[in-house]
């Protein structure tokens, strides 16, 4: 008989317990090492991030770069002479409409023909696109000095 009411006792004891340890919650010490390593998580994904934004902003970038000038050129090819501004290649339905350069606006730096090799030696027009960004690309290299 002594057993058993020792034994419900303790039984007693630790239901009160695990109710005060349910109740208390989190310490202070378990609160940091789960802050610290959601930390250390945010540290490492954070650049990896940044870096796949930077990546597909120079993955759009090239794939404007090369639509441009194959619309400058087939508008070269079908026209017989290259186009006074990109402006032409929207109106004439080649382009939907002018793409936002890597800066965020429109500021494509367009090159004229070569009077010698131009379609027109007379009225030379836009040879090729180019990014109006000097800000560095991942590769080093400007974004101004990219070719499509």
């Amino acid at each position: 008989m002594i057993f058993k009411s020792k034994a419900r006792n303790k039984a007693r004891n630790l239901e009160g317990r695990s109710r005060k340890l349910r109740i208390r919650g989190f310490t202070l010490i378990e609160m940091v090492v789960v802050i610290s390593m959601i930390l250390v998580l945010l540290s490492i994904a954070l650049p990896m991030y940044n870096r796949s934004i930077l990546h597909s902003k120079e993955t759009r970038l090239r794939q404007d770069l090369k639509t441009l000038n194959e619309a400058i050129d087939n508008y070269s090819l079908d026209k017989g002479h290259a186009p006074q501004s990109l402006d032409d290649l929207v109106q004439a339905g080649y382009i939907k409409f002018i793409p936002d350069d890597i800066t965020g606006s429109n500021t494509w730096q367009t090159q004229q023909e070569d009077p010698q090799n131009a379609w027109d030696p007379n009225n030379t027009g836009i040879a090729s696109v180019r990014s109006g960004s000097d800000a560095e690309a991942s590769d080093g290299r400007p974004y101004s000095a990219w070719d499509h």
